[in-house]
């Protein structure tokens, strides 16, 4: 037999025989697999971390720009606290210290100032912030350490000429439903005692304990940086007038409209979270508040003005029954025809409710998606600022 002849058998046995093509296989293959499984775990840490970073820079450029409009920094002071809203937000994410310490050296936070021809002043905040992320054990084994994660966030902000004035109205349409009692990933401390000794020698400690912002927490202090917001354009409550309304699966007592906003910061501080949505009554509420002509009639005996008018929006949910989204549509129609601007605020919200509130908003720079406590916060300032006439928005 010729040595073609004895080869090309010899092959035609190899491919006839699989006894032991399975181990060799999975031998070629198994390298492969890991590394696609490495990969996506990667890829789904990475955007998770992308996503954070940028919420993170987002709501540093905003709280930056917020306090240089209400000019309680200068431009030193906003760059210091952009840095230190993202160093504390991404501190809930990320546990080494070396990593924190390099995002800080990283950071560049850039704010420019200029005057206006009406005498105020307008600011441009841009915050930009990376840092490497590691990847998993695989993937470093594949010769892949980390991946750098980056951020880029810009405002503009910019402040009237304070010798003109303005007056509003503003009302708030709370949502207080059950799935307001969760949880939400920001974090605090706090000091609690326990017993560290024995029974027949009880002996009191105190130990530091980690425990997380409820959403119903985080919106009473979203509440309160929008109130800050009004009482610093008002200190001596001559132009605002404020009032709240809460639902779950009925509306709550309204507020009457109220020079200044103690009477609002007192009853949001007491809400508690329960029952089911729906926002339909409580919205027409807030609707019949300002339309009132008495509202007007207020604001023209004390400062000889007609007011502009808001309602702030806000759910974490779907309301229970689709005929309650059919029917607040109805009262967020009639108030965008009667001149009223809806702000709405979508709170770690579900794809229905984003579409109800999405809807309801005057325009798309009325609308905001909040999706972690931070976010919510620098959505109701920004409120507040706009409101006063401190218009403030994301440019990117």
């Amino acid at each position: 037999m010729s040595p073609i002849s004895f080869l090309g058998a010899k092959l035609a046995r190899l491919v006839r025989d699989c006894s032991g093509n399975f181990a060799m296989m999975t031998a070629i293959l198994l390298p492969i697999a890991i590394g696609a499984a490495g990969l996506a775990v990667d890829v789904s840490n990475m955007m998770l971390s992308q996503r954070q970073l940028q919420e993170a820079s987002d709501s540093a450029a905003l709280a930056a720009a917020s306090a240089l409009v209400a000019e309680k920094v200068d431009v030193d002071g906003a760059k210091e606290l952009a840095k230190n809203f993202v160093i504390g937000q991404m501190s809930n994410y990320i546990d080494d210290a070396d990593t924190i310490a390099a995002l800080r050296d990283a950071m560049s936070v850039v704010v420019t100032e200029t005057a206006s021809s009406s005498g105020g002043k307008s600011f441009k905040v841009e915050v930009k912030s990376a840092y490497n992320a590691n990847n998993t054990a695989l993937m470093r084994v594949m010769g892949k350490e980390a991946t750098r994660i980056g951020a880029l966030s810009k405002t503009e902000s910019s402040t009237e000429n304070t010798v003109t004035k303005s007056s509003l109205s503003m009302y708030l349409v709370l949502d207080r439903s059950g799935s307001m009692a969760e949880d939400t990933t920001a974090s605090y401390t706090r000091t609690e005692s326990y017993n560290c000794g024995t029974k027949k020698n009880p002996k009191t400690c105190d130990r530091t304990v980690t425990d997380y912002y409820t959403k119903i927490e985080a919106l009473k202090l979203a509440v309160s940086s929008l109130l800050t917001q009004l009482n610093t354009a008002d200190p001596n409550l001559q132009y605002v007038r404020t009032g709240s309304v809460s639902y779950n699966d009925q509306m709550q007592s309204a507020l009457n409209l109220a020079w200044g906003t103690s009477a609002v910061s007192t009853y949001v501080n007491v809400l508690t979270a329960t029952g089911g949505t729906n926002s339909s009554d409580a919205f027409k509420a807030a609707y019949n508040k300002l339309v009132d002509p008495a509202e007007n009639a207020a604001h023209l005996n004390k400062n000889g003005l007609t007011p502009d008018k808001y309602i702030v929006f806000m759910t974490d949910g779907n309301n229970n029954y689709t005929s309650a989204d059919t029917e607040t549509k109805t009262w967020c129609n009639l108030a965008r025809e009667n001149n009223i601007t809806v702000y709405t605020v979508a709170f770690m919200a579900p794809d229905r409710g984003k579409a109800l509130l999405s809807y309801c908003a005057t325009s798309s720079s009325t609308y905001f998606e909040a999706e972690n406590m931070a976010s919510l916060v620098a959505a109701f300032k920004i409120i507040g600022s706009s409101a006063a006439k401190q218009s403030i928005r994301l440019t990117q």
